[in-house]
């Protein structure tokens, strides 16, 4: 969301940075809406403003018994008193109009963001380690398998009854491969609060309009989320109740930052995505995540975003998994978010790279849609919060990614070290009897 009255000034500035999200140029148009706006305001007001006049010179009148002109002013009076209603209703279209337009336009990128259209233009920030078949494990595994093969294989991963109770893009784990993904779950939450001091947080998964609407997710993508009868929203990830943490509220700066993970189950429709990872669990309508949030001061966001990337990448070198971190181009940002990093981690059955977190600076994109402000130690603001996202990481690719990078030749799966006390001792993953 923004303040139309920096668009005002910064139009140049603005309309830049829509252009490097591949837009068109807004800020004539929102201005445009926005004058209406004012002019709106203005005779609401000044109708008000002569209503007050006129019922003092009513009183004037009536005390120099001139009864003739209060009657007059007493007529003029009622006449405005018809038109305000209307002029209300002008006020508050042009309002929502603007109001409309400004909610579904996406965040503007920092400018050290690379330019592109999609996908192809994100920038390789840095990998760690090498791919397993490089560096002697996968021994024996000449043709690494998916995970869903593996699973299937083992017995414990069932899509055949999750489609019959649910239908596409669910999955039932069960014996040892359920228990390996409470694991990894549980892992990581253990690690951000016990290493990277984050608060760990049980947040509601139903959730009212207003907190949908203050991390960007409505109006523009409604069709992705799940909605109840009730008229609440299934979250699409803690993201949405976390960062809602301070909403409508001022918080004092010695209170920031506020750092917040919670382990949840996340909901998605998969608009938009037919056909595309149909097979197996890296896309699915229900799904565990384990997400960061963070609540800062302005001058630290930016810190903040390189922290946050850093407690996401510990997760994996404790998994020791090969991944690389890309910078995301301004084509390939999500909606709230001014800067990206994705971890991709390997996978050896796929043979390629997938996203397993994405870690954003939203700067006060979302705060000022949630109106979530601080004020500094010396009392001065209030001023609005930023705010920062991320996977730390999402539980079931990295399942995945433990089942493809420690698979054995017989089909077992061998359980990561930093596994195995949540394991119950258990080190290796066998077809089930």
């Amino acid at each position: 969301m923004y303040d139309i009255r920096w668009i005002r000034e910064n139009a140049e500035a603005f309309d830049r940075g829509l252009q490097r999200r591949g837009l068109e140029k807004l800020s004539s148009s929102l201005l445009a809406l926005d004058d209406q706006r004012r002019a709106a305001i203005g005779k609401s007001q000044a109708a008000q403003e002569r209503r007050n006049a006129l019922s003092k010179e009513i009183g004037k009148a009536m005390g120099q018994k001139d009864l003739a002109l209060a009657e007059q002013l007493k007529a003029e009076v009622a006449a405005l008193k018809e038109q305000v209603p209307a002029l209300e209703a002008e006020e508050k279209a042009a309002v929502e109009a603007l109001n409309a337009q400004l909610s579904a336009i996406p965040n503007t990128p920092l400018d050290e963001v690379p330019d592109g259209a999609d996908e192809h233009g994100n920038v390789l920030l840095h990998a760690h380690g090498v791919k397993p078949e490089e560096r002697g494990l996968l021994k024996g595994v000449n043709d690494p398998k998916e995970h869903y093969e593996l699973g299937e294989a083992l017995g414990q991963m069932d899509f055949e009854t999750a489609a019959k109770l649910s239908g596409s893009r669910f999955v039932v784990l069960e014996r040892q491969v359920a228990r390996l993904s409470r694991a990894i779950g549980q892992f990581m939450l253990d690690t951000h609060t016990e290493e990277h001091g984050y608060t760990e947080v049980n947040p509601p998964l139903l959730v009212r309009d207003a907190a949908v609407y203050g991390v960007g997710q409505l109006p523009k993508f409604e069709e992705d989320l799940f909605r109840t009868t009730t008229g609440h929203w299934l979250i699409s990830t803690a993201e949405v109740t976390l960062t809602n943490f301070v909403a409508e509220m001022i918080v004092s700066e010695e209170e920031l930052p506020r750092r917040y993970t919670a382990l949840t189950p996340c909901f998605r429709s998969e608009a938009g995505s037919a056909g595309r990872d149909t097979r197996g669990m890296l896309r699915q309508h229900q799904f565990e995540k384990v997400e960061l949030v963070s609540i800062t001061a302005p001058e630290k966001s930016r810190e903040e975003h390189e922290r946050m990337l850093s407690c996401a990448e510990n997760v994996l070198k404790k998994l020791d998994l090969h991944y690389r971190v890309m910078t995301l181009c301004t084509g390939d940002m999500g909606f709230a978010s001014q800067k990206t990093y994705d971890i991709e981690v390997w996978l050896p059955g796929q043979k390629t790279y997938r996203e397993i977190s994405s870690c954003s600076v939203c700067g006060d994109f979302q705060a000022r849609r949630m109106n979530a402000r601080y004020k500094t130690k010396d009392g001065k603001g209030p001023f609005f919060v930023h705010t920062l996202n991320g996977s730390g990481t999402a539980v079931g690719r990295a399942l995945i990614a433990v089942m493809e990078n420690y698979q054995n030749a017989d089909g077992s799966i061998t359980v990561p070290d930093v596994l195995v006390p949540y394991m119950r001792g258990v080190t290796r993953i066998e077809k089930a009897a």
